[in-house]
């Protein structure tokens, strides 16, 4: 990963679109853990890197005690709302490789669409600083499949047009993530799994999805109209009854950091 990014304030100002058109994640991980990884509703999760809330909502509504750690006051602000329908759930400045969690404090440490902008060597002691003796690292991503479809392949060349930095560094959506968390379970190793899940999406979810990414030209970028006005001819190529159909691979790593 290009270190020169600010990878704490390149998501200022899209906070509010990454937490209401973000995909969040299916119950398959769930049910995932509960089998393979030994969780349970009682399990205390500790969310890096949370941003808007939408991993740590997951374990929410499965029970869990949850305890985010975000650095960026804009989308900690947005995980802060969820406290209204999760009262015990905290929210804290912070960052993967300085949490200002307590010592042994979590069952699983999680991570939703954020390890990549980790320092895996720094991070490393800090997760298992966090962790319980037994504790578990969880890494999670929604991919969006950039084919499959004409849809699909015709989002990913209007990303690559008019994407700031989209080609040079994004890669996300085609980073070899067994590659990315290799080192950071070193030879402890890590367990893997994947589900498919789509998202049928209206004209503004789809351009909300969009410019909730990191690499979408906001307002007042020369690229930013223009892409907009690309989009709108695209879902009027392709949509069907109103809505177009996005498609995602949630890919799970879990294991123990090695020492």
């Amino acid at each position: 990963m290009n270190t020169t990014l600010d990878s704490t304030s390149r998501f200022s100002g899209r906070a509010g679109v990454y937490a209401r058109y973000r995909p969040g994640y299916p119950d398959k991980i769930i049910d995932l853990l509960r089998a393979e990884a030994g969780w349970s509703e009682e399990a205390t999760v500790a969310d890096i890197g949370a941003g808007t809330g939408l991993s740590s909502e997951l374990f929410l509504r499965h029970g869990n005690r949850v305890w985010a750690v975000e650095p960026n006051a804009e989308m900690r602000a947005e995980a802060e709302a969820l406290r209204e329908s999760y009262p015990g759930f905290l929210v804290g400045a912070g960052t993967a490789e300085a949490t200002t969690l307590p010592d042994a404090f979590a069952d699983f440490a999680v991570s939703g669409q954020a390890f990549h902008w980790f320092d895996a060597n720094a991070c490393r002691p800090e997760f298992l600083r966090i962790l319980k003796p037994q504790g578990l690292v969880v890494l999670m991503w929604n991919k969006r499949l950039t084919d499959g479809s004409a849809f699909l392949a015709a989002y990913e060349e209007l990303l690559e047009q008019f994407g700031t930095d989209y080609k040079e560094h994004w890669g996300s959506e085609r980073r070899d993530l067994a590659a990315l968390v290799t080192p950071f379970f070193g030879e402890s190793g890590f367990r893997t799994a994947s589900f498919g899940h789509q998202r049928h999406l209206d004209l503004v979810e789809l351009t909300g999805g969009m410019l909730s990414a990191s690499y979408a030209p906001l307002p007042g970028h020369p690229n930013h109209d223009p892409m907009i006005a690309a989009l709108g001819e695209l879902f009027s190529r392709f949509a069907h009854d109103g809505r177009v159909t996005i498609e995602y691979q949630s890919t799970v790593y879990w294991g123990r950091p090695a020492l």
